[in-house]
């Protein structure tokens, strides 16, 4: 920002004079004036009153900066120190009192013959200092109030106050007179008066600062203030408090110079302009009066600066535009400006500083698109303009307009984000959350620029950090040094150029101007770009390659050196090939320059690796240049070698190595080609190579091939092929292995290396590097190649097996480890048989039968893992064993014992299985390793053998796995079926004792259940039965009455199908609180069997355990269980008895009882109750009724109808029906029929006891029981 005023550029403040802070020391009591060796005593300086003076100096002058970019809106002024008696510049040229003086101007106005301005400029920067500088807004002065010294015995009051008075009077007309001046200008006076704090408490100092302020003249308000010695913390309270009591006045001020200056140019506006000259030369020398556009320029821009000082962004915003509007008009017309003349140098000066202040009010504003496209709309507008006045792009004069544009928004943008500044990301910003879309649903403007964003964004139009900007002045600066050397040029052959423009560019320093913004580009590059993983940094990279190409343009060819170092690096790692053609040309152009010869041998090799300035037309340039450095040159050191190392960079020819097989057997041979080829632009047939050294990843010998070649000025074939021959690596030989072969590649030609390599021991075997040995003359160069597996540019092309030289023809390898091949040991012949009878059952040890024979000529030592894989089924619990191991996962190193070739040995794994059935998986490994000794020979260096001494030896070990599913079934299967019974036995009564008793049972709730359950044999193979058995588990709630197991024998052969069957009877008693939980079973069958195997045998003993299943008894209400014999005799009497229970737990029963013999076969006689009613039976009560039978038929007699109610509900039924039945009821028929039906009772089922038997509890959708009803005639078979 150097090349423009400051004045136009810097952030406009409120200004305040302050004066009186210069008087350092106290005066005396007596106000002698001041001495020079009074004031710089040390008891001076230690007067308070000095301490104080200079607090508010550092204080006030700590408050604001003077600086282009200020965004801060604190009630802040800029500070400046005056005397007291400072003056301020007229306002017009003629004194108030001249009569002349309304029609005179101010001596910056263009109307002025004095200015310079007159009689056409718009603004000079002066105006500008005028109101920074030499007119403040506010003016406070510092001054001491007189203080009287302390009273004394006899000294009179009345002359104390008159001394007061008298010094009073005189300071009130100091401040009178400095009032008078301030008030012409506008300019509001504060006068702050410094007092000790003994002054503070006097009861005078109220009326003497009254006087003061009437016989000065003072404002009422934020005029006069009283300050004594305080702390630095409260100078500052008080600073900011003074601020804010003089900000309005201050805003009152320059609003009042806006009016003013409104008002002119509203005056201007209305003035016809004069008629325009037809050219701009028929009025040379003619002095024109500023046009009415430029005195529209002139009072915008006045307006801009005022609303600049009153902090009001956006005002000055719009007049700094109206007056770049206007600006641009005059610009267009040559007759208003015309170009090259100081008045358009003037205003083209203007109209760019003006756009730095529009852009930088705009990037106040945190609007970063409009900042930069008003800035780029500035610099297309005035390159059309500079087209039009013959300054474009052919011109340095337009290029170094162009730089200082951008090097100035660069500035700008720097000083910017040191600050408040924030640069936008221009990255899509990620997507939002359903929260966040919600929040902004009504911010529709918002959403539409995210979309906007979301679906792409021009970078033209994205605002970059200032290092973009610094590197786009110096690609201008370099334009514009590249015109002024041609208009040099154009000069040495004849055409003189003397204008002043070219004179003052011949004493430019164009390089160090491109070297300071490349410089400063590079710096903020690596500040806003760090480099990573995700960032390279390729373009900070770019921005060093252009510094040091000026390096080397200004001839510092050892800076540009160190640059292309450092460079280089991360072209060479990422394969920038392109970018380093040209650099690695420049870097050699360097070297040749300093000198280097080893950096010039150097450097050539790698560009005939690169092929850098090679073309298929010249591709002998390169090895030229290299013959021609190494015949002409002497290295430094001619006894060892120079090493150029292409590990990081692109080697110098294409080279591949390729295994056939990917695996070998020890000792056997493992043929490999090593092909080696040349670029298609570059030619090595001159290169003297005179040797290839192929190193292995072994610690043995490299193998050399020598330059072999019958007739030197031969045509080299396109492919070459060499055989190496065998090469024995372990062990190795102690001699070299040495071939002849003509190491010389025309362009694109290719050499291949063929041989096969073996290793007596387990090893990896590669090619580690190849070394090139270059001789010619003094120079010994070496240059080694690492092989890769696939270069950057060939990554997607196969390697290659030369298989015909003549034609050539090579075969692709489809193998990612092309590169490598394993030696191992051979595999050893062991033969592993399992064999089992499967399927396995569920609570037996299966036995698996593991056969190893050794079918190698070696012995062999042979041991055994057995892995039993985890199940997914549930309740599975298994393990393994084998000789005195168990597990139930892994069996580790089973011994085998060393097997003789052709021995065997036969294992026997037992695989117990439990729980659920289903697939068992087993994982078997035989591992063999030879007992012979290990050769003592030296171990390779490869990352399959380690040399360390902790290292384990090599083993010649195999391992044979082998995978077995067996699925394991259940041997037998259980169905069970559950009926319930009700017991006859008579129930203890309420009263009795016993029923109270916690170890008794409740025989009153207790229910016979009949488990039938059916065992069938599902084993394929048979099972041989031992035992069945029925293991009690009695508990409270179920208990096994009998069992049918003890009466049976079930011993024997079952076969598959075979079912067993088995009855036992279990007295339950339901829980009382939770009657449908289910009950447990009260016991278990245990039964114990053996495998039948295929040859008859029997297996181990095994046992299955098969649980009584869960019982769940029905509930009972009201119920009536009739007992009746079986048979009878004619004519002999028979009981029939009937049991009335009520078994619910809460409610009472009301019961009759209804004999309905058959009226149609009356075959008995009845001797009993025909219709009754049984007593009340209170909950867990029951009633017997009897009655005598005496049958007179034979014959299966179907015995009586017995039918039981219970009208505990008739009596609330009837009378309902009563209610029913009432005249009137419409419809009421049908209802009292229902009634007179249920008023009868509801009838109580009655359950034959010799036929009872109930399924297992039921429940509906809704949690309720249901009740199961099996109507059935009870019979009895009379005999005669």
């Amino acid at each position: 920002m150097n090349s423009y005023p400051a004045e136009l550029l810097v952030q406009l403040a409120p200004v305040m004079f302050v004066a009186g802070l210069d008087v350092q020391a106290q005066q005396p009591p007596g106000n002698a004036p001041p001495t020079p060796s009074t004031e710089q005593t040390p008891a001076a300086r230690q007067d308070p009153f000095y301490i104080l003076s200079a607090r508010l100096k550092d204080a006030l002058s700590v408050q604001r900066k003077i600086g282009v970019w200020q965004p801060e809106k604190s009630k802040t002024f800029q500070v400046i120190f005056v005397n007291k008696d400072a003056s301020f510049p007229p306002r017009k040229l003629l004194r108030p009192e001249d009569p002349q003086h309304s029609a005179a101007h101010s001596p910056l106005s263009p109307l002025t013959p004095t200015s310079p301005l007159y009689p056409d400029g718009i603004i000079a920067p002066i105006w500008i200092r005028k109101h920074t500088t030499l007119l403040p807004s506010v003016f406070v002065m510092f001054m001491r109030i007189f203080e009287s010294p302390p009273a004394q015995a006899g000294q009179d009051d009345r002359e104390r106050e008159a001394e007061e008075r008298r010094r009073d009077t005189e300071l009130s007309a100091e401040i009178a007179h400095r009032k008078k001046s301030t008030n012409e200008r506008g300019i509001k006076l504060t006068v702050v008066l410094m007092a000790s704090r003994r002054m503070l408490d006097d009861p005078t100092l109220d009326g003497r600062l009254t006087y003061i302020r009437r016989q000065s003249g003072l404002d009422p308000r934020a005029a006069l203030f009283v300050l004594s010695p305080v702390s630095q913390a409260e100078i500052g309270d008080f600073v900011r408090s003074l601020q804010d009591a003089l900000w309005e006045p201050a805003l009152e001020y320059y609003t009042n110079h806006s009016k003013r200056v409104r008002r002119k140019r509203n005056r201007h506006s209305q003035v016809a302009s004069y008629q325009l000259p037809l050219t701009p030369m028929a009025s040379a020398g003619i002095a024109r009066p500023l046009r009415p556009e430029g005195w529209t320029v002139r009072y915008e821009y006045k307006m801009a600066c005022f609303a600049e000082f009153r902090m009001e962004d956006q005002v000055a915003l719009k007049h700094y535009q109206d007056a770049y509007s206007t600006l641009i008009i005059m610009f267009g017309s040559t007759a208003i400006l015309p170009p090259r003349t100081k008045r358009w140098a003037e205003a083209k000066v203007l109209a760019d500083c003006i756009n730095v202040k529009i852009v930088k009010l705009y990037l106040y504003n945190n609007e970063h698109s409009l900042a930069l496209s008003h800035q780029n709309s500035h610099m297309r507008k005035f390159a059309d303009f500079s087209r039009g006045w013959g300054i474009g792009e052919e011109t340095f004069e337009f290029w170094s307009w162009l730089a200082r544009q951008h090097r100035v928004f660069a500035e700008l943008l720097e000083q910017g984000t040191r600050s408040t500044l924030k640069i936008p990301s221009p990255y899509p910003t990620p997507a939002p959350s359903a929260a966040l879309l919600a929040a902004q649903s009504l911010e529709a403007s918002q959403m539409g620029l995210e979309a906007m964003r979301v679906l792409g964004l021009n970078p033209n139009q994205a605002l970059q950090h200032p290092g973009f900007y610094y590197y786009m002045a110096a690609r201008c600066t370099e334009r514009r040094r590249e015109r002024f050397m041609t208009a040099l040029e154009s000069e040495s052959e004849g055409h003189q150029t003397n204008s002043p423009g070219f004179i003052n560019e011949k004493k430019v320093d164009h390089l160090a101007i491109v070297l300071e913004l490349y410089t400063r580009a590079y710096e903020l590059f690596r500040k806003w770009n760090p480099q990573n993983t995700q960032n390279p940094g390729r373009l900070t990279l770019w921005i060093a390659y252009r510094i040091a190409q000026t390096y080397y343009d200004s001839g510092k060819f050892d800076m540009a050196v160190r640059f292309f170092e450092r460079i280089a690096k991360t072209y060479r790692r990422e394969s920038w090939g392109s970018l380093l053609h040209p650099l690695l040309s420049q870097w050699y152009a360097c070297a040749q320059q300093l000198g280097d010869v080893e950096l010039s041998v150097r450097l050539l090799v790698e560009m005939l690796a690169y092929g850098a300035n090679a073309s298929e037309d010249d591709p002998d340039a390169l090895q030229d240049d290299l013959l021609a450095v190494l015949k002409s040159t002497v290295p430094s050191v001619t006894d060892e070698p120079l090493v150029v190392d292409l590990s990081e960079s692109k080697s110098i020819l294409d080279t591949s190595v390729v295994f056939w097989d990917p695996e070998v057997d020890v000792g056997i041979p493992a043929p490999f080609q090593l092909i080696l080829s040349s670029q298609h632009n570059v030619s090595l047939s001159s290169i003297p190579f005179t040797s290839l050294a192929i190193h292995f990843n072994t610690d043995v010998p490299p193998v050399v091939v020598r330059h072999s070649q019958a007739d030197p000025d031969a045509e080299v074939p396109s492919v070459q092929r060499f055989d190496l021959g065998q090469i024995q690596l372990i062990p190795a030989s102690p001699d070299t292995h040495e071939v002849e072969a003509a190491l010389r590649w025309a362009a694109g030609s290719t050499i291949v290396l063929t041989g096969s390599v073996s290793s007596g021991t387990p090893t990896q075997i590669s090619v580690s590097k190849l070394v090139f040995t270059i001789k010619e003359s003094n120079w010994w160069i070496e240059v080694p190649i690492v092989p890769r597996a696939a270069q950057l540019e060939h990554a997607l092309t196969a390697p290659r097996w030369l298989c015909s030289v003549d034609p050539p023809r090579f075969v692709p390898i489809r193998r990612e480890d092309h590169t490598t091949v394993k030696v191992r040991w051979r595999n050893h012949r062991i033969q592993v048989a399992i064999s089992h009878d499967g399927p396995a059952y569920i609570g037996e040890e299966f036995p698996i039968e593991i056969n190893i024979t050794n079918e190698d000529e070696r012995e062999l030592d042979v041991v055994l893992d057995v892995l039993l894989q985890p199940t997914e089924i549930d309740e599975a619990v298994n393990y393994v064993a084998m000789d005195d191991q168990r597990s139930t996962s892994l069996l580790k190193a089973v011994a085998c014992g060393v097997l003789a070739p052709g021995a065997s040995v036969l294992k026997k794994l037992y695989l117990a299985n439990d729980g659920a059935p289903g697939e068992r998986v087993i994982d078997i490994s035989v591992q063999s390793q030879s007992t012979a000794q290990a050769t003592t020979q030296q171990q390779p260096v490869s990352p399959t053998s380690p040399t360390s001494p902790s290292a384990p030896p090599l083993l010649d070990k195999t391992e044979t796995l082998r995978t077995l599913a067996v699925p394991a079934v259940d041997p037998i299967e259980v169905e069970h079926t559950v009926v319930y019974r009700r017991p006859t036995r008579p129930q203890p009564g309420l009263a009795d004792l016993e029923t109270f008793e916690s170890c008794k049972r409740d025989e009153a709730a207790a229910v016979e259940a009949v488990v039938t359950s059916t065992l069938r044999v599902v084993a394929s193979s048979g099972l041989v039965i031992e035992n069945v058995t029925l293991h009690r588990q009695d508990h409270k709630s179920a208990s096994v009455v009998d069992c049918s197991v003890p009466e049976e024998d079930f011993s024997g052969e079952w076969l598959a199908g075979d079912e067993l069957c088995n009855r036992c009877r279990v007295s339950v008693v339901p829980d009382e609180d939770h009657p449908a939980d289910p009950i447990a079973g009260p016991g278990e069958y245990e039964v114990t069997w053996r495998r039948l195997m295929s040859d008859g045998s029997h297996g181990s003993r095994s046992t299955t355990r098969l649980p009584l299943p869960s019982l769940t008894p029905p509930s009972d209400g009201l119920i009536a269980l009739l007992d009746a014999p079986t048979t009878a005799r004619l004519h002999a009497p028979i009981p029939l008895r009937l049991t009335i229970r009520n078994l619910h737990p809460t409610r009472t029963a009301t019961a009759t009882v209804q004999l309905e013999p058959d009226a149609t076969a009356d075959a008995f006689v009845v001797a009993g109750l025909r219709h009754g009613r049984v007593p009340i039976l209170l909950p867990g009560q029951e009633e017997s009724v009897t009655w005598n039978l005496i049958p007179v038929e034979c014959g299966l007699v179907k015995i009586p109808r017995v039918k039981v109610l219970d009208r505990r509900n008739a009596v609330q039924v009837a009378g309902a029906g009563a209610g029913v039945g009432q005249p009137g009821g419409g419809g009421a028929q049908g209802t009292q029929g229902a009634v007179e039906s249920q008023a009868e009772g509801e009838e109580v089922e009655v359950v034959d006891v010799r036929w009872d038997e109930r399924p297992e509890r039921v429940e509906d959708e809704e949690g309720n029981e249901v009740k199961v009803v099996k109507g059935r005639d009870g019979y009895v078979l009379v005999l005669p």
